[in-house]
């Protein structure tokens, strides 16, 4: 699989040319796909493989385009994919009757996840949760406003209620890295139309959060959310998104609850989907 040339995202390259490239690649039909993959299981067929990696490298920019909010390069969520869709078409098995972009979404989404967890600026610039709080107020208040002035500075400070000097060094923060992803599609369905390659408007779990805490970040709303969600599904958002310490990993909850690490991921989201709307009317 390391051989595959892949078309590149230079430092010095459009994003935009890039992904007009990955579109011109052309869907395989399921009968062309299982093929490719009865070549590359039976005779380890390096052009087969190369074959389903192309036709799906839309897929993961479709899905990197969902890691919305994180301060990380759209790029390197794409190439983190990429790897994802590697691993994933090594391990198809094509007499499963699943089609390739069914089972290539974990792998993408685990490898782009892991990457983030990694990355993830809050974690390194929002270490308490009263950096939290001002992180996500902050980032809402300057909604289409450029740097603060300083007048604009203490009237922030005196709406949250901090120090001055601490919104000038939370916004300096915040400006260490552009923020352009967009949000990408739900993925709970088993099989996907070509449409599905496309970026859809439906929220992924860390846009979720994010939409929630930024829009409405009260601590009486939050207890609210989290008191309506069961032991496990408590345990996992406060794990993944509320603790102080390193968030675990979804392979970390799921080695403590024996499922899978996207059982756990179809639990968070569907937690910050119930928060969200609680927040939301709080």
């Amino acid at each position: 699989m390391n051989s595959i040339a892949l078309p590149m995202i230079s430092a010095t390259g459009s994003l935009e040319s890039y992904i007009q490239t990955t579109n011109r690649f052309p869907l395989l039909t399921q009968e062309q796909e299982t093929e490719y993959a009865r070549r590359l299981r039976d005779s380890d067929d390096i052009e087969a493989a190369r074959h389903l990696v192309l036709s799906h490298l839309r897929l993961v920019v479709s899905i990197a385009r969902g890691y919305v909010g994180y301060g990380l390069p759209q790029a390197d969520l794409i190439q983190e994919g990429n790897i994802g869709l590697m691993k994933a078409v090594k391990r198809f098995d094509p007499e499963r009757g699943v089609r390739l972009v069914s089972f290539a979404m974990h792998w993408i989404r685990a490898e782009i996840h892991e990457f983030v967890l990694r990355n993830w600026r809050l974690v390194k610039i929002a270490t308490t949760k009263a950096q939290r709080k001002l992180f996500f107020n902050l980032r809402s208040m300057k909604q289409g406003l450029g740097t603060l002035g300083a007048k604009e500075v203490q009237e922030v400070a005196r709406k949250l209620g901090v120090k001055p000097e601490e919104v000038v060094e939370m916004e300096t923060r915040l400006g260490g890295q552009d923020m352009a992803l967009e949000p990408a599609g739900d993925d709970e369905h088993e099989q996907y139309a070509p449409i599905a390659y496309l970026a859809a408007d439906d929220a992924e779990p860390g846009t979720l959060l994010e939409t929630a805490q930024t829009a409405r970040l009260r601590s009486a709303g939050l207890e609210k959310a989290l008191a309506s969600l069961d032991a496990r599904s408590r345990r996992i958002i406060e794990a993944r998104w509320l603790t102080e310490k390193e968030s675990l990993t979804l392979h970390d909850l799921a080695a403590e609850f024996k499922v899978s690490a996207e059982r756990i991921r179809q639990i968070e989201a569907k937690a910050l989907g119930k928060m969200k709307g609680l927040i939301a009317t709080a």
